[in-house]
């Protein structure tokens, strides 16, 4: 990393310059400084942005700098946008872009496929990786504080440009144990556009309800678009306007009244007065008046068959044995849903681990498990596979 000091970048030729050599790469790493404490939409702070030969800071809240150069090559899909934990920083381009960048190489998950560990830190696998150590001490500072100091901007350029190293090698070694292809999925579920979804009809999906007849689900829901609308509309976070026991409660009580909401214990006292509750009162009041029009329809439930008593345990040990074994972390192969459907006899191939490379190393294990074809023994402090005789 260079040793001049550290300038982000404000003015648009500038801007354009930079996007202009960041082009000449197939790859790009990126990576964000943000707040969000008080806010629903995430303020922009800063773009780290690097390439080979070629990095640099990005500062958002100039009044009059035009992103549209920087926002192009996110949206290039012939070039490969480099995150890591990259949930949030999509989040932010998703908005600024309309769409979430592809395609997407993340470091997190790759890590997976590495053997590195599982949702592993930035400066672990920088440590791990690189064996270079990292001064995090700048993390959670003022980002919005201008000017940046020295050490703030040394921090976030290091982002990525030891995230620029780690990728190369980390794709290198993702291709020599023939493993790109492990990660590729995952990779693309970052970029699918559901995850990123803001619309408020949906938000009653990111919460857990709790009964399924029609009029709790009718309020339940209706409640939980209103709180939506309104953190979106006012830009607060959404347990400032209320929280989530809150609309497990009034779908539960269905209060009607102020007096009403004032005896709930999950709404503050005199909630329902304030500007934040406008509008609440006649969302319950509309839902309770035509619940067809505001429940969600649930699929119906299926009947699984009983799993049989110490199956699940079984095949835990099995996954952790064959990722021992190929040094990935057991979550890339199959996670708790996997292993419960698998132990219950289900044979579906929309059960990840049942299919493609999970298949190979572990699905066709478990199956063989599940019906004595298989059998687990543990020796000298390892667990052994082998074939029962007759």
């Amino acid at each position: 990393m260079t040793d001049k000091i550290l300038k982000p970048i404000t003015a648009q030729e500038e801007l354009q310059k930079f996007c202009a050599s960041l082009a000449e790469s197939d790859f790009v790493c990126v990576d964000t400084e943000f707040h969000r404490e008080t806010t629903f939409w995430p303020e922009l702070c800063l773009i780290q942005a690097s390439a080979p030969g070629t990095e640099g800071l990005i500062d958002p809240m100039v009044k009059g700098l035009d992103l549209t150069p920087f926002l192009d090559l996110m949206a290039d899909p012939s070039r490969v946008k480099v995150f890591h934990a990259a949930r949030q920083d999509m989040e932010i381009f998703n908005r600024l872009i309309g769409a979430p960048p592809a395609p997407v190489f993340d470091t997190q998950i790759a890590a997976m496929a590495l053997g590195l560990g599982d949702s592993i830190s930035y400066d672990n696998l920088i440590q791990r990786v690189l064996r270079r150590h990292i001064d995090k001490s700048s993390q959670f500072t003022d980002w919005k504080r201008r000017p940046l100091s020295d050490r703030q901007l040394k921090y976030a350029l290091g982002d990525v440009t030891h995230l620029r190293d780690a990728y190369i090698q980390m794709r290198d070694e993702l291709d020599k144990l023939d493993r790109t292809n492990w990660v590729k999925s995952e990779m693309a579920d970052i970029s699918d556009p559901a995850v990123y979804d803001t619309d408020p009809k949906n938000a009653w999906q990111r919460l857990k309800f709790r009964k399924t007849h029609k009029d709790y689900l009718a309020v339940f829901a209706a409640v939980a678009e209103w709180r939506e609308r309104q953190a979106q509309t006012i830009d607060r976070p959404r347990r400032r306007i209320l929280k989530d026991e809150a609309i497990q409660e009034i779908a539960d009580q269905k209060p009607k009244s102020e007096d009403q909401f004032d005896r709930l214990r999950a709404v503050p006292n005199g909630f329902i007065r304030s500007r934040n509750a406008d509008g609440l009162v006649e969302t319950v009041e509309a839902a309770l008046a035509d619940p067809d029009a505001y429940a969600p329809k649930l699929p119906k439930r299926q009947h699984n068959p009983q799993t049989p008593a110490g199956a699940p345990e079984m095949l835990k040990v099995l996954l952790k044995a064959v990722s021992d074994d190929i040094n990935v972390v057991p979550r890339l192969i199959a996670n708790a849903a996997d292993i419960e459907r698998i132990a219950r006899g289900e044979t579906s191939n929309d059960i990840p681990a049942l299919s493609g490379w999970r298949h190979d190393v572990f699905g066709q294990k478990a199956r063989a498990l599940l019906t004595g074809k298989l059998a687990l023994s543990f020796e000298d402090g390892q667990v052994r596979l082998f074939e029962p005789k007759g």
